[in-house]
């Protein structure tokens, strides 16, 4: 696992971690935009990530590790530029790890691009106008930031202008208004075991992904389960060999075997 650090002289780094040896970190869920402007693993290497737009995420999340520093915490984490996704087998690895990686994080800060909180459209600035925005926000919609919702402990949302809106308890209401997906499991309450695979799938039955296999992988942590990602599939096959790993992990537990369809 890779993770990013802001030196005292503002220089950015990127160091690779194994096993226990893996320091407390804040992790940074987001919506990609065009992928000119995403900054990448190949970019942080090169010294070329403050040159893209992208890099404002980068410098949002740094600036709250930076809060944090005086309590150990010193490290982030960004899918965008923390995983080499040239590489087809780091990149499989990552997709079987994600899960565990937001869920181990300390704070996972869910960045919403398409979200104003002082806007002029609201007839006074943040008075609560960006609500209807936020119900609406693309971050609902995609497919990996499913397991983004469901697997952190702690989950702070934050406005495209860089202002708290709030966590998963104080807009709990709103969360479930936008994805439908019971209140006890956005907060942890019910742990993802104890829903079948039928209904965990359909949470994510109309989400996006890029790529169309992704609809598929996207659900592998939510449903414990750990395949190869083998990209060029498609979307139907990836879910045949998703249902076929869950029906051999169930063991005793038919109830938690998939039925037909997705």
């Amino acid at each position: 696992m890779r993770l990013l650090r802001f030196k005292p002289d503002g220089q950015l780094t990127i160091t690779e971690f194994f096993g226990d040896d893996i320091p407390p970190y804040i992790i940074l869920s987001h919506t990609w935009g065009p992928p000119d402007e995403e900054v990448t693993f190949k970019d942080i290497v090169e010294g070329k990530g403050n040159l893209k737009p992208g890099y404002r995420k980068i410098n949002f999340c740094g600036t709250w590790v930076n809060e944090n520093a005086r309590v150990g915490l010193e490290y982030f984490w960004i899918d965008s530029c923390c995983i080499d996704q040239s590489s087809s087998a780091e990149l499989s690895e990552a997709i079987n790890s994600m899960f565990r990686w937001y869920r181990n994080a300390e704070v996972c800060y869910v960045y919403l691009a398409d979200v104003q909180y002082y806007s002029n459209k609201w007839k006074y600035p943040g008075d609560g106008g960006w609500l209807s925005e936020f119900r609406a926000s693309r971050w609902f919609t995609r497919g990996w930031t499913l397991q983004e919702l469901l697997a952190p402990t702690n989950l702070f949302f934050y406005s495209a202008d860089c202002v708290f809106l709030g966590n998963e308890i104080s807009l709990i209401e709103q969360v479930h208004k936008a994805t439908g997906i019971p209140v006890q499991a956005i907060l942890g309450n019910t742990p993802l075991s104890q829903y079948d695979a039928e209904e965990i799938i359909s949470w994510g039955k109309n989400r996006q992904t890029t790529r169309e296999e992704d609809a598929a992988y996207s659900l592998l942590g939510l449903l414990d389960i750990s395949m190869p990602v083998i990209y060029g599939e498609g979307r139907d096959k990836a879910f045949r060999r998703l249902r076929k790993e869950i029906w051999e992990s169930s063991g005793d537990k038919p109830w938690m075997r998939p039925k037909n369809g997705d």
